[in-house]
């Protein structure tokens, strides 16, 4: 296992050099399943229809925060669909959270990283308790984010989560692979 960890290719980081992810403030974040594989669910007319597994990403989102006051979501400001989902994070003010930079890879206690991999891990945990067999990882490494920086913006956002299914044709994420079936053990 440690020969495999030392031949990865060094990854660069796409988070804002010297910017503090525990501070509190908006942030928009995508993440994509594992090669872009539609888990979650199909997209009819326009409307997401979440399958087993989507309803378990949508759960999750929720579920979480209720452990961590430092964090509000709002149900208009997430999506799942097929292959990925986007969301608002809110922290909020009032956590005791370290705010020197980590190494990278090191998870910082009250991060958005930390918050976005434990979603992945509870998302992942709760797929495999299920009777439904995925024989691949559950997502990509890494997620996207973007700092909201004023209402201008976090309207534009809103209204492109709320849109998603609707131009889900048109979505980079879209893939031509077809529906993963579910199956039982």
């Amino acid at each position: 296992m440690k020969r495999l960890i030392q031949n990865r290719p060094n990854r660069r980081s796409i988070r804002l050099p010297d910017y503090d992810y525990t501070q509190p403030g908006a942030y928009f974040v995508t993440i994509v399943t594992w090669q872009r594989a539609p888990l979650f669910g199909v997209v009819e007319h326009g409307e997401m229809k979440l399958n087993p597994l989507g309803q378990i990403a949508y759960r999750e989102w929720f579920k979480l925060v209720k452990s961590q006051a430092q964090i509000a979501l709002n149900p208009e400001e997430f999506v799942v669909m097929p292959n990925h989902i986007h969301g608002i994070i809110w922290k909020l003010a009032g956590g005791t959270h370290p705010v020197q930079m980590p190494a990278f890879g090191r998870p910082i206690a009250g991060s958005l990283g930390t918050w976005v991999g434990q979603y992945k891990s509870s998302v992942t945990a709760s797929i495999r308790n299920t009777r439904y067999r995925v024989d691949h990882l559950i997502w990509q490494r890494n997620y996207f984010d973007h700092i909201i920086r004023n209402e201008r913006d976090l309207s534009r956002i809103r209204q492109y989560i709320a849109e998603n299914p609707f131009r889900w044709i048109e979505d980079c994420y879209h893939s031509t692979v077809p529906p993963e079936r579910l199956t039982d053990e």
